[in-house]
């Protein structure tokens, strides 16, 4: 059984040492909030790297600046891509994502959509945005809101960060 393939891009920006709190790095990174009506109510767990998946015709980077372009609806940052490697999610799906240092204003997130039945065996088709929104988190933050299975990418990057 073949799975699904995943990849995405983890964008970060330096913010400074910011003191007394547990910030540590001075990092923060751009996470997106999960749309559709199955997420409309969670915080905690709902926010995910903007990836999505590809098949075997396209290589993992040019798939992660494709779905970057796709969900979050702007090119993809330029800049030096760091490798974040791969997590194999409980589902199976493996995903691999790069960290670019990039600064992105979330207001002028277009985002992509998806179509989907809603309310469940209704008949009625509805589109609802990929991720509903997109903001800048610094790690502590980041940690809770991130999809769980996710977290080893945010905490690969913070490793690479530190001094």
């Amino acid at each position: 059984m073949t799975h699904k393939r995943s990849a995405g891009l983890l964008l970060f920006r330096r913010t400074g040492p910011r003191r007394g709190t547990d910030a540590g790095t001075g990092v923060e990174v751009l996470l997106g909030r999960m749309g559709g009506p199955l997420w409309a109510s969670r915080e905690v767990g709902g926010w995910a790297i903007p990836k999505g998946e590809y098949g075997p015709e396209e290589t993992p980077r040019d798939a992660a600046r494709r779905e970057f372009t796709e969900e979050i609806g702007l090119p993809p940052p330029e800049g030096e891509y760091l490798p974040l490697g791969e997590v194999r999610l409980s589902s199976g799906k493996l995903v691999t994502i790069w960290a670019v240092e990039a600064d992105l204003d979330p207001a002028l997130m277009v985002p992509g959509t998806f179509s989907m039945e809603w309310p469940p065996h209704s008949g009625t088709v509805q589109e609802f945005p990929e991720l509903d929104r997109v903001a800048w988190f610094a790690p502590p933050d980041a940690r809770s809101l991130l999809i769980p299975g996710q977290l080893p990418f945010l905490e690969r990057l913070l490793g690479l960060l530190e001094p």
